[in-house]
């Protein structure tokens, strides 16, 4: 099995998630740009031809089964159609943010629910102060919400290099913002509430349900009983999009188990010997299987949504003409200038504000996972409100006071872009240790490593007193563990780090990973763990039992012995409590990486993993000298 320039480092059947975090912003940051064309095109669109612009978006599209079916324009089939599988995204990540992220510990789930509502109550504060009275009052939904897919393409630019604790600090509170965008739609700008169709939407959702507790795969069914709810929805005066959340708020994420993957490798290996058209179905429904209903969406619906839906939706409602005229007059206007300095003032002030109120009235015990530079950060860059805010203004207005909003909407997520990088900018200037604290902050993370390093048994190389501690699960067949090896080399010999390497034999597709494992615990028991452990590596091809004699006499170690303890396979045990440790830690192949004791996520890149270690020996500097200090 050899290593290919054009696959992922990993073991390559074992999801070793590129995980949704880091899938997520990848995907948010190739979207950005596609939007900002999408912007661009809307604006010259509209400008250049609005007649055209205004007459394609109006086209009738009637969709009938017999005498069944919807005729709606296009605007209202992407505004209220497929903006639902938007949401459906939005669900996904704030249900895996629970299930994975920093949400599974409910504790921490209070500070980014305030952050985000406060970040959304200030806007609407201030618009409707400058609306009081006024035509505009109504639309104040406008104002609050930050556009997740813009936002976090956005920073992907201005924020390249900032620690990824602040992509996730960003992810939580955006998604409380859409969670409670959405529920603003629906309570404030659903019309003529009809009763009979909403029963049906709760009837074909309690069916769905149904359908997941009990297990039954056939995604037609799905499809079916989701198209339902979104045409009852539709029918009874609720905003549709609400049936994307939903579903997607039940779709549950875990990490494949080790066990679904070695089922998926047995199956596989019967479709080798046998490869036959119902072997090749039953293998791609095993290899599915292993993943959660969570990412299998993800995968499908994520790229589709940021690439294709968004884009389109801000082609459909972001043309306005912008002439002398219109200009003058929007920048005077109360609606322009409610949302403009409720994004630019209200978004950074009730994010940051609400973060220090919450650390100061529980003294610190809940407290960001992250800097106040970086708090003030995530707040000027929640000032990106876009494509809610833009379906929420075509709800709320139309004629003038429509313009009026999306030139402030446009307006705040230009002049919140660069308030973003003015503010990263400065703290880039900051010495290394202020820098850093300013960033990363002193919280307690999350500690993913379920068996903590016990000197005592775990083989350590370095100092046992480094500040910062890398644990590998590894196989000694894996051709990527061999590659991870120089970086962990250059990483001991440039941060005061300590190493430890733990056994993840993946002996379904290493045959002889297992009995190199227990060659390295023989040479451990001769005092040699290190230099076999680097022999095995660099010669992972050549695993044989006569390979590893012939190794223990390059070692010069005591050649029975050794031979000894692999025919009895006195070190079984040993290992085994590797394996169960992993299993513990929800790791499933190799290599996988924890950085004091949190888990570096992605396919096996040298840089990223290097990086995350000089991150975390920063931050460990930082907390020694603050403890040195007090």
């Amino acid at each position: 099995m050899t290593a290919s320039a054009t696959r992922p480092r990993r073991t390559r059947w074992s999801r070793q998630l590129t995980p949704p975090l880091r899938a997520f912003l990848h995907t948010e940051s190739v979207s950005a740009g596609i939007l900002v064309a999408a912007i661009v095109a809307a604006l010259a669109w509209a400008n250049l031809g609005n007649a055209s612009y205004e007459a394609v978006w109006h086209t009738e599209l009637s969709v009938r089964f017999g005498n069944v079916g919807e005729a709606l324009d296009l605007r209202t089939w992407l505004n209220s159609g497929l903006m639902t599988l938007f949401f459906l995204v939005v669900g996904l990540e704030a249900r895996r943010e629970a299930d994975l992220g920093e949400l599974r510990d409910r504790r921490r789930f209070l500070l980014p629910l305030v952050a985000g509502v406060s970040g959304m109550a200030l806007p609407v504060a201030i618009y409707l102060a400058a609306n009081a009275g006024g035509a505009g009052a109504h639309g104040w939904g406008v104002a609050m919400s930050t556009d997740t897919a813009l936002a976090l393409g956005l920073f992907a630019v201005v924020g390249r290099g900032l620690p990824s604790q602040l992509r996730a600090f960003l992810l939580t509170v955006f998604v409380v913002d859409d969670l409670v965008a959405l529920v603003v739609i629906v309570a404030a700008y659903s019309q003529g509430i009809s009763v009979l169709p909403l029963v049906v939407a709760a009837a074909a959702f309690a069916a769905f349900i149904g359908l997941l507790l009990l297990r039954i795969d056939l995604p037609v069914l799905y499809v079916l009983l989701g198209a339902a709810m979104w045409a009852a929805l539709l029918r009874s005066g609720v905003d549709p999009v609400v049936s994307g959340l939903g579903i997607g708020l039940l779709a549950w994420a875990y990490p494949p188990t080790r066990r679904d993957l070695e089922r998926a490798t047995g199956v596989f290996r019967l479709f080798r010997e046998q490869p036959m058209a119902e072997l090749a179905r039953t293998v791609s429904t095993s290899v599915a299987a292993t993943l959660s209903p969570n990412d299998r969406l993800q995968r499908v619906f994520h790229p589709l949504a940021s690439c294709v839906i968004v884009p389109l939706f801000v082609l459909a409602n972001a043309g306005i003409q912008l002439h002398g005229n219109v200009l003058a007059h929007a920048f005077t206007a109360p609606v322009t200038l409610g949302i403009l300095i409720g994004y630019v003032v209200g978004k950074p002030v009730g994010v940051a504000g609400a973060t220090w109120l919450i650390s100061w009235l529980t003294g610190g015990r809940i407290r960001p996972a992250v800097g106040w530079a970086a708090i003030l950060g995530s707040g000027t860059i929640a000032g990106v409100g876009f494509t809610v805010s833009l379906l929420i203004a075509t709800l709320a207005f139309s004629g003038t006071l429509l313009v009026e909003a999306k030139l402030g909407v446009l307006s705040a997520t230009v002049v919140s872009s660069l308030l973003t990088w003015t503010v990263f900018r400065i703290v880039g200037l900051l010495p290394r240790e202020r820098r850093t604290a300013a960033l990363l902050g002193d919280a307690d993370h999350i500690a993913d490593l379920a068996v903590h390093v016990d000197v005592n048994r775990d083989h350590v190389r370095g100092s046992p007193d480094a500040v910062v501690t890398v644990v590998e699960y590894g196989d000694f067949e894996c051709p990527y563990c061999g590659q991870a090896e120089p970086a962990m080399r250059e990483a001991l010999q440039r941060t005061d780090v300590r190493f430890v390497w733990r056994h993840l034999p993946l002996s379904d597709v290493h045959p002889h990973a297992q009995l190199a494992a227990e060659a390295a615990e023989a040479a451990a028991a001769q005092g040699a763990f290190w230099p076999m452990h680097d022999l095995l590596l660099a010669r992972r091809d050549r695993l044989r039992m006569t390979d590893l004699l012939d190794y223990a006499d390059e070692l010069g170690l005591d050649r029975a012995r050794f031979a000894d303890d692999l025919n009895h396979h006195v070190h079984w045990a040993r290992i085994a409590q590797d394996i169960e440790s992993a299993d513990l830690s929800g790791v499933a192949g190799t290599p996988t990486f924890f950085v004091d004791g949190q888990r570096h996520y992605g396919v096996y890149d040298p840089g990223e993993l290097v990086e995350a270690i000089r991150s975390a020996h920063e931050r460990a500097v930082m907390m020694a000298s603050q403890t040195s200090a007090g």
